[in-house]
C-alpha cells in the first residue's frame, strides 16, 4: 500500500489508474479505523479495481465546542489495518494540504445543513461538503462509500453530488453496530466504563421506538417520547435531541407515513454519540 501525504500525488496516482482502465473505489474517513470503516472498505472492493481511503481528521467541520484535538488518532495503526484490507492508496495529508492558509472556498449545501447535526454543530456541514468536494476531486473515484450511522451527512453528501453533476456513485451502507447494539465510532474509546454501559441506552430508545411504530403508534411525539424514556432512564445520557423528519429534506414530521427517520444526539459524559434508524409504516 503507498502513503501519499500530497494531493498532487493521489490525484496523479488515481488518474493513472482510470487512465488504465481501473474502477477507482473510495473511502474517505477521519481514522481510528474500527469494524465500520472497514464494512465500507470491502463493500467498495467488492466493486472496485483499485481502492483507496483518505485519512484526515478535517478541522474545518469542528466547532469552537467541538473535540477536534481529541479526537482519536492513529495513522500507523490504521495502515497497518489497511494493508491487511489489501487497500492500495492511502491518502493521509496534513491540514495545510486540504486548506492552505489562502484558501477562501467553500462549499454548502443549503436546506440541509442547518438542521440537525447542523444545528448543534453550526458550520459543521460546510466543512463536511467542503472537503468531501475536494477528496471526490482529487481522487476522481468511480463509487464512495458512507455509512447510515451518519445519516444526515450522506444525505449531504449525496445532494452535493447530484447538484454539482460530480460523476460518482454514492453507496450508504448499514450501520456496523456493537453486541449491545452501540453503533460503531471512533468515539466510543472515549468512554469509560460506566458511560459504554449507558450509551447502551442508545440502541434500545431506537428499539422502542420501532416497537411503538408497529404497535400501531403512528404519532410522531409518542414515538419519539418512547425513546427519550429509554434515554433518560440513564443518569449518565443527556439528550441533545431527538426528532422525528422526513428521509428527503429532514424536516419534522408529525406522523409517520410511509418512511421517516428518527435521529438522536446524546451526550455520554462528555463524549457525543449519534444514532438514527429508519421507520417505515
Amino acid at each position: 500500500m503507498d502513503i501519499v501525504r500530497r494531493a498532487r500525488a493521489m490525484k496523479e496516482a488515481c488518474a493513472a489508474a482510470r487512465a488504465a482502465g481501473k474502477i477507482v473505489g473510495f473511502v474517505p474517513t477521519m481514522g481510528a479505523l474500527h469494524d465500520g470503516h472497514l464494512s465500507l472498505v470491502r463493500r467498495v472492493k467488492a466493486q472496485a479495481d483499485l481502492t483507496a481511503v483518505s485519512i484526515f481528521v478535517n478541522p474545518t467541520q469542528f466547532g469552537s465546542n467541538d473535540d477536534f484535538a481529541n479526537y482519536p488518532r492513529d495513522l500507523p495503526k490504521d495502515a497497518e489495518v489497511l494493508v491487511k484490507e489489501g487497500v492500495e492508496l492511502l491518502f493521509a495529508p496534513e491540514p495545510d494540504e486540504m486548506f492552505p492558509a489562502h484558501a477562501s472556498t467553500f462549499v454548502e449545501v443549503a436546506g440541509l445543513s442547518d438542521k440537525l447535526e447542523g444545528k448543534s454543530r453550526p458550520g459543521h456541514f460546510r466543512g463536511v461538503a467542503t472537503v468531501v468536494t475536494k477528496l471526490f476531486e482529487i481522487v476522481n473515484p468511480h463509487v464512495a462509500a458512507f455509512g447510515q450511522k451518519d445519516a444526515q451527512q450522506a444525505l449531504v453528501i449525496k445532494t452535493l453530488v447530484r447538484d454539482l453533476m460530480l460523476n460518482v456513485e454514492v453507496l450508504v451502507l448499514p450501520t456496523k453496530r456493537e453486541a449491545d447494539g452501540l453503533a460503531m465510532s471512533s468515539r466510543n474509546v472515549r468512554l469509560n466504563a460506566e458511560e459504554r454501559r449507558a450509551a447502551a441506552a442508545i440502541p434500545r430508545a431506537l428499539d422502542a421506538a420501532r416497537g411503538a411504530l408497529e404497535a400501531g403508534e403512528r404519532d410522531a411525539g409518542r414515538i419519539v417520547g418512547a425513546a427519550q424514556a429509554v434515554i433518560g432512564e440513564e443518569p449518565l445520557l443527556r439528550v441533545d435531541y431527538v426528532e422525528l423528519v422526513d428521509t428527503d429534506r429532514l424536516d419534522p414530521v408529525s406522523r409517520v407515513q410511509g418512511e421517516a427517520l428518527l435521529a438522536v444526539a446524546v451526550f455520554a459524559g462528555t463524549t457525543r454519540l449519534i444514532d438514527n434508524i429508519v421507520l417505515r409504516s
